[in-house]
């Protein structure tokens, strides 16, 4: 028989109910983290774009041999440790009982695929594996990594190096990486990382919840995930000042000192590894963008290259676009880099006079006009850099026609060689000089898997014949003083006009706890709602 209770013990048990769903729905919210970026990564395919945003969201999706810590220094992943075959190349002993987003089991065969994978022509990182000649299984938990000549850097190498499930992959068609057409990998992601994907809008929205099957301890509280990117940087920090959103990257510089003084929020201010640069079409026999040289190519002449260099103001770049938070550059690297060169620390000075007789000398007393191409969504200030950029350039003749688009198109557009001149930030994988002049210095040669981000095609045979010495080279000395060979190439070259160091400055609710990683790296597994 059916008790029907009284009025009273039901309007007790609806307030209950309504409470408990209340501290329940609240312990969730205060668990669900939402953050924005201007750059929507473009694929979730981690071979496929060699780019930050891109690397830097599937850190926390799939994995790799190695990974960095909050200090940047490498330490074990997917592989438990490794240790050198002689001089011959590096054995890694894989990690036991770690399973992929699907349930299914890593095993060396997953290591051999995705080394293929990333190391094929159709990947965008397959320059990491330049020093590779061999790969071969030992057993289900021991790969070995045989290199051409001794790398003592390869571990460090390859912290990017990021994992798939060769059963995943080929059962979904997605075998190769593809810049150009979408596969199932580029929509969705099976990692062994600490977040895994349940929905992705390119464009509007990407949620991830934790793995509850991943190896390692959680250090996070997070329950869910979801990034949101936001283009216009003034509706991304009115989401965070509402409460829409617990964080962003990067803040606009100028709201900085007012939002250090805005209760509930906190600034996070740092340094990264990122130097900006502008690249040039060295490999073009003519401008693709000019009205006045259709038959030539002014920026095959180095006295045209250094009249740019003498042409851009960078103090004024810092000072005024980047309101003091940046730092000039003189190299490809920062002075935090290991093979920074300290006796080329010294900028070329800007100085317009001089910059008008080097083209005068080269034959251009009028100047000419080039098509300079920039991102507007994927470094600091970018457009605006570039903008002010192009006017430095028409005080001394030459006229910048500035093109500034998203980074999606971005990318696309270098790689097809629609450019004249180009706006480039790289931040080195290894922290090591040898990598920018590995994928921006060395002639591109795709058999060699070298020179994979020199659109403009900079060559120069003394670099390409250094870069093996240096990757293998043991004493620190030696290695070094080829190091200041190559930047000292590269400077009197003018291969590249170095810019400035680009700032990290990250907006949050000031209950948020995180780590700023000088990569730039969004790392979620470190974030904390307090």
């Amino acid at each position: 028989m059916i008790k029907f209770k009284s009025r009273v013990q039901l309007a007790v048990m609806a307030v209950t109910a309504m409470v408990a769903g209340s501290i329940s729905l609240t312990a969730v919210e205060a668990k669900t983290f939402k953050w924005a970026g201007v750059t929507d990564p473009q694929t979730l395919d981690p071979h496929a774009t060699n780019s930050a945003p891109v690397l830097g969201f599937l850190n926390n999706v799939y994995e790799g041999l190695v990974r960095r810590n909050k200090q940047m220094k490498i330490e074990p992943a997917l592989a438990e440790k490794w240790e050198p075959i002689g001089t011959e190349g590096w054995r890694f002993f894989l990690r036991k009982g770690v399973k992929f987003h699907d349930g299914a089991e890593f095993d060396s065969e997953d290591v051999l695929f995705s080394y293929q994978r990333a190391s094929s022509e159709d990947s965008d990182v397959r320059s990491w594996f330049a020093p590779v000649k061999d790969v071969k299984i030992v057993d289900s938990h021991t790969i070995d990594f045989f290199t051409k000549r001794p790398n003592p850097l390869f571990p460090d190498s390859i912290a990017n190096f990021m994992i798939l499930d060769k059963g995943w992959a080929e059962k979904n068609k997605s075998e190769k990486p593809s810049r150009e057409k979408e596969n199932t990998a580029t929509r969705t992601a099976n990692g062994s990382g600490a977040f895994k994907v349940v929905l992705r809008d390119p464009g509007v929205k990407t949620e991830l919840v934790p793995h509850d099957g991943w190896w390692d301890k959680a250090e996070h509280n997070i329950t869910r995930a979801i990034f949101t990117p936001i283009k216009n940087k003034a509706t991304g920090l009115a989401a965070l000042l509402s409460g829409e959103i617990d964080f962003i990257e990067p803040i606009p510089l100028q709201d900085v000192p007012r939002l250090k003084n805005r209760s509930g929020i906190k600034v996070h201010q740092g340094v990264e590894a990122r130097v900006l640069m502008l690249g040039f079409g060295h490999k073009f026999d003519k401008l693709n963008f000019s009205e006045e040289t259709k038959d030539k190519n002014p920026l095959r002449d180095v006295q045209v290259r250094q009249a740019i260099y003498h042409a851009v103001n960078v103090d004024a770049l810092v000072d005024k676009i980047m309101r003091g938070n940046a730092q000039e550059a003189s190299q490809l690297v920062s002075p935090a880099m290991r093979g920074f060169s300290e006796g080329l620390k010294a900028r070329m000075a800007f100085d317009t006079n001089k910059s008008k007789d080097l083209l005068k000398k080269a034959g251009y007393p009028n100047g000419f006009s080039l098509g300079l191409k920039c991102p507007n969504n994927r470094y600091i200030n970018d457009e605006a850099i570039c903008k002010a950029a192009s006017s430095m350039l028409a005080k001394v003749g030459i006229k910048a026609n500035l093109t500034a688009m998203p980074v999606r198109a971005y990318w696309p557009e270098l790689r097809k060689g629609a450019f004249d001149m180009y706006l480039l930030g790289w931040s080195p994988g290894t922290f090591d000089a040898e990598h920018p002049i590995r994928f921006l210095a060395s002639t591109p040669n795709k058999e060699k898997k070298l020179g994979s981000w020199n659109f403009g095609g900079y060559s120069n045979a003394r670099i390409d014949a250094l870069l093996p010495e240096i990757q293998t080279e043991l004493d620190d000395s030696k290695r070094q003083a080829m190091i200041d060979e190559v930047h000292k190439i590269i400077q009197d070259d003018v291969a590249y006009v170095p810019l400035y160091v680009q700032p990290l400055v990250w907006g949050s609710k000031d209950n948020i706890s995180l780590t700023q990683r000088t990569d730039n790296f969004f790392i979620l597994r470190w974030v904390n709602i307090n």
